[in-house]
């Protein structure tokens, strides 16, 4: 069947890229002589960088600085991730399986464009030749927790948002999920559990957890 759709985040969903993300903003904001503790880190994380940027330093630069800073940023990630990909345990695993069972798949990321296709690239076992499509952050005006990364695709997917699934690591990105009236599940790391449990319809704590019947049924559970 080919009328469900799972929709990935991407950093800390199929990458565990938490620590790399961390690193680049630090060898960004040390060029400017800034500093991001991992606090600040922790509260931002999930939201576009140059919301980031914005929220942190925005009293301090104007306002056309922000997307060359956003670059270098994100140029600095891609730097560490290209050196070790660290990918989330049973991630091309579940990939393949959903592909397999007639999923269409999508990766919804706040990220640019050249930092999804570096994960799809190195994603091992060519998992990343399975997805359908996939929405980055220059294809929104909103980052999350608006709806509009999920919403974006799913019509890509050609799906309805209530056929879809998101599986998300994050708490705005869940309640992204839950605004587009998508399937939200919550991925334990960046998140305590009981903080997902608000959110989520599931929450796991290995993507190994998952499969295609289960996430099926969540999709057709009545009065969700």
């Amino acid at each position: 069947m080919t009328d469900y759709g799972v929709i990935f985040d991407m950093d800390g969903v199929l990458v565990d890229s938490y620590e790399a993300h961390y690193q680049s903003w630090l060898r960004m904001a040390r060029s400017r002589g800034w500093e991001m503790t991992r606090e600040q880190f922790k509260a931002t994380f999930g939201r576009v960088s140059r919301d980031i940027i914005q929220r942190l330093w925005g009293d301090q630069i104007q306002p056309e600085e922000i997307p060359d800073l956003d670059d270098r940023k994100e140029v600095e990630y891609r730097t560490i991730l290209r050196e070790h990909f660290p990918e989330m345990d049973g991630a091309s695993d579940l990939v393949l399986a959903l592909h397999g069972a007639g999923f269409r798949l999508a990766i919804g990321s706040s990220g640019p464009r050249p930092n999804v296709e570096t994960v799809i690239d190195r994603l091992p076992h060519e998992a990343g030749k399975c997805f359908d499509a996939y929405v980055h952050a220059m294809d929104v005006t909103h980052g999350k927790p608006h709806p509009e990364v999920f919403l974006k695709a799913a019509g890509k997917l050609r799906l309805p948002p209530r056929r879809c699934a998101v599986v998300e690591d994050s708490l705005m990105g869940l309640e992204a999920a839950r605004r587009a009236e998508m399937v939200a599940i919550g991925l334990t790391g960046t998140a305590a559990r009981e903080q997902l449990a608000d959110l989520a319809h599931l929450v796991v704590d290995s993507l190994r957890e998952l499969t295609p019947d289960g996430i099926r049924g969540l999709i057709d559970r009545p009065g969700r």
